[in-house]
C-alpha cells in the first residue's frame, strides 16, 4: 500500500538520501535512480518536489548554509556581547559546523567531481553569512573598535578571499605556508576593519589550533 507522507517530510526525505549519497558516491555519480531507489519512491514522486539532480544539491547546500545563518543570527542579535565578541564567537560557529555527516559533506565538496557543488556552497556562504557579518561590524563602527567606510564589500571581500587562499582543494600549503597565510589574514582583517593590532589574537589563535 503507497503511504501518504506530509510534503514537507518527503522533501526532507528526498534531501537526506541525496545528501549521504553525495557524501558516498559524490555528486557526479550519483543519479536520480540511486536517490529514488534509497528510499522507495517513484519518478513522478521526486520530480513532483525537484526538476533535477542539480536542483536537489542546491537544496541540499541552501540547507546547510541555512543552518549555519541561523546559528550566526542568534549571536548577532545578542545584546551581552561587543562586536568584538560576537565576531569571534561567531567564526567559532562557523568552524564547529563541522562534524558528523556534515563533515564528511564538506570532504566531498572538496572532491574535483564536485567542483560545481563546491563552488555553489561558496557563493551561497558569502550570499547569506555575509549580511549578518556586516551588521556585526556596523556594531563596531558604533563602538569605535571598527572602521570602514564599506562594511558589507569588507565582509565580502574576506570571506572570498579566505574561503579561496585557504580551500584545500585548491593549494596544498605546507604547514609553515599555511601558518604564514593565517598571519597575514589576520593582519589583513584588523586593517582593513580599521581595528588595533592585537585585537584578532584570539581569532589567530582559533586558526592556527591553540585554542
Amino acid at each position: 500500500m503507497r503511504v501518504i507522507k506530509d510534503p514537507a517530510v518527503r522533501k526532507s526525505e528526498i534531501l537526506d538520501a541525496a545528501e549521504m549519497l553525495f557524501i558516498t558516491k559524490g555528486y557526479n555519480k550519483t543519479t536520480i535512480i540511486d536517490i529514488l531507489n534509497k528510499i522507495g519512491i517513484a519518478k513522478g514522486t521526486f520530480y513532483y518536489y525537484f526538476k533535477s539532480k542539480e536542483e536537489v544539491m542546491d537544496a541540499v547546500i541552501m540547507r546547510i548554509v541555512d543552518a549555519d545563518v541561523a546559528v550566526a543570527k542568534e549571536i548577532a542579535k545578542r545584546t551581552d556581547l561587543s562586536a568584538l565578541d560576537k565576531f569571534y564567537q561567531m567564526l567559532i560557529a562557523q568552524r564547529a559546523k563541522n562534524r558528523g555527516s556534515k563533515d564528511r559533506l564538506i570532504e566531498q565538496f572538496h572532491q574535483p567531481d564536485n567542483a560545481e557543488m563546491h563552488q555553489k556552497s561558496l557563493v551561497q556562504s558569502i550570499l547569506h553569512l555575509s549580511p549578518i557579518f556586516t551588521k556585526v561590524v556596523e556594531q563596531g563602527i558604533r563602538e569605535n573598535v571598527f572602521k570602514t567606510d564599506y562594511p558589507q564589500m569588507t565582509m565580502e571581500f574576506l570571506f572570498a578571499s579566505s574561503t579561496f587562499i585557504f580551500d584545500e582543494a585548491l593549494f596544498d600549503w605546507k604547514p609553515h605556508e599555511a601558518l604564514q597565510r593565517i598571519e597575514a589574514f589576520v593582519s589583513i582583517m584588523e586593517n582593513i576593519l580599521g581595528t588595533k593590532k592585537g585585537s584578532f589574537e584570539p581569532i589567530y589563535k582559533m586558526l592556527t589550533g591553540q585554542i
